[in-house]
């Protein structure tokens, strides 16, 4: 059974609006940082054997700078040269794409406060969570982690819980 024209003609005006309410820029930017996001961690895994979290690359990079066992784990000291190469490109990228695409270094509108609470808050998150969204999401998940599909969901859930609750209390940025 097939909808009339008339309802597919009224449904698709109204999917193409909500596709730009939430992507106004369209879907390509985020398309494209996908595949290369998945490209990474693919090429990472196969050559190392390490699932790319960047909470994990984080922790090998104050290798360098902390004497705390915690960091001084050899897993971590062994691979933190090409480890950090990675976390500056990804910073380096950013930055990159920030200035090429949208014409400057501060993109956001959110207060630095509020970029910095939020950063805290991700941190303990991580640690809590025993990895990052990165880990999790993008290797985890697609490696069928069980521990990983139950925290993707819980990281999920907070977000959309505290965007709400933002949004109803009327914050803005």
């Amino acid at each position: 059974m097939s909808l009339p024209t008339s309802v597919l003609a009224v449904e698709t005006p109204m999917l193409a609006s909500a596709v730009m309410e939430f992507f106004p820029n369209g879907i390509a930017p985020y398309l494209l940082g996908g595949l290369l996001i998945g490209l990474g961690t693919i090429i990472i895994y196969l050559g190392t054997g390490i699932i790319a979290g960047a909470s994990t690359f984080l922790e090998s990079t104050l290798s360098y700078v902390s004497k705390r066992e915690r960091f001084q784990q050899s897993r971590f000291v062994e691979s933190r040269d090409w480890r950090i190469v990675f976390t500056l490109s990804i910073v380096a990228g950013a930055a990159v794409y920030a200035v090429v695409f949208q014409g400057g270094l501060w993109t956001t509108d959110v207060a630095a406060w509020r970029l910095f609470a939020g950063g805290l808050l991700v941190g303990v998150g991580t640690r809590l969570g025993k990895g990052c969204t990165s880990g999790h999401g993008i290797c985890g998940v697609g490696s069928l982690s069980g521990t990983s599909i139950v925290n993707v969901g819980i990281f999920m859930l907070v977000a959309i819980g505290t965007a709400l609750f933002v949004a109803a209390m009327g914050v803005t940025p």
